[in-house]
């Protein structure tokens, strides 16, 4: 009689809380709020309108200045994003070797230039002397041979002055054009080395962009076509031409370089900014490209995917396999069939099994 008691009020307790769980859980999803969204549904694409890669903005006209002597740089002229204007002395690096060598080629100059003036006036006076028939052949000979010799030793000790001066120019490093100062590498006191990169400098104005083409796409893009630049830190859309397609990869890892010309324009474009070039491409009509945009993905680490509205009017999130991009949509593999409809915004934070109200 004692069990039958403790049976039945555990029965009765069991009871008890399973009814409130109930009851708690029915309250919690009554309480659960409405978030409105907007779907679309996904169509399929048979004709892919462009080809997107990425690419980096950078000035036509663009240069790394170095030099190909070993000295103490004295000083540098210049700051990063001053404006300089053609030969304009940048870099100043230690010549004192470069100056003693040129003393001595100025008396080497000096000295020959003496022996050749000599030379010459004993070859005019021979040439007369021999004409007078007062001195012999074999004597003109000679002095012919001493005034051509005469004559080299000057031309050499000159040729040694243009070439001392040629490294002149790389003790004083000056603008081969006028533009603007983009990088300094170099410090007064610091040792400048043959070939290192001293002032990086370019000529605003005129921009062109490098993009990587895959080589299962290269075939695709035409010279001279007019593409689109998409540049997403200042969400601006440029104008460019193809000018340069290279027909080698390599040394670029099957990536062939597209040159892309810039068209003018107002919008505030830096060098080093990233971009993504449009590439029109012919129709493929024997396959269908199904796209969405790519605001409407989901990630979660490596996974992407897409919120789509189940049968009973809720979220139900749905994984996806992704392809290229193409600017703001984004190919589904699989995933996704078309006819479905997907979830394209929401006015709150969507979740697996969340209550839905499609506007």
């Amino acid at each position: 009689m004692k069990k039958y008691t403790y049976l039945v009020t555990l029965i009765i307790t069991v009871l008890f809380f399973t009814n409130c769980g109930n009851e708690d859980q029915k309250a919690t999803t009554n309480n659960t709020p409405v978030i409105s969204v907007k779907t679309r549904q996904v169509t399929a694409n048979s004709n892919n309108p462009f080809l997107s890669v990425s690419g980096k903005i950078q000035a036509e006209n663009s240069v790394e200045l170095s030099t190909r002597m070993m000295g103490f740089v004295n000083k540098v002229h210049v700051n990063v994003g001053d404006k300089v204007g053609k030969g304009q002395l940048l870099v100043s690096i230690n010549n004192a070797d470069l100056q003693a060598k040129k003393a001595q080629i100025t008396a080497n100059i000096t000295e020959a230039t003496a022996a050749f003036t000599n030379a010459k006036k004993d070859y005019t006076r021979f040439k007369n002397l021999l004409a007078d028939n007062s001195a012999s052949q074999k004597e003109m000979d000679d002095i012919t041979a001493n005034y051509e010799m005469a004559k080299a030793r000057l031309e050499a000790a000159n040729q040694m002055k243009n070439e001392i001066n040629a490294q002149f120019a790389y003790s004083n490093i000056s603008a081969p054009f006028s533009g603007i100062i983009t990088s300094k590498n170099i410090k007064t006191g610091d040792m400048a080395n043959p070939g290192m990169p001293l002032i990086s400098m370019e000529h605003p104005g005129n921009f062109e962009v490098i993009a990587m083409v895959p080589e299962t796409e290269i075939s695709q893009i035409q010279q001279h076509s007019e593409v689109r630049v998409l540049v997403k830190s200042i969400n601006k859309t440029l104008q460019g031409t193809v000018q340069e397609i290279s027909t080698s990869a390599k040394n670029t890892g099957g990536q062939y370089l597209v040159k892309i010309s810039l068209a003018k324009t107002d919008a505030k474009i830096l060098s080093g900014m990233y971009v993504t070039v449009q590439f029109p491409v012919e129709k493929q009509a024997e396959t269908n490209v199904v796209l969405i945009p790519t605001e409407a993905i989901i990630t979660n680490g490596q996974l992407s995917g897409v919120y789509t509205v189940s049968q009973s009017n809720t979220a139900l999130l749905r994984w996806l396999r992704l392809g290229r991009t193409y600017g703001n949509q984004v190919e589904v593999l699989s995933g996704l069939n078309t006819d479905e409809t997907y979830i394209f915004s929401a006015e709150g934070k969507l979740f697996n099994g969340a209550k839905i109200n499609i506007q």
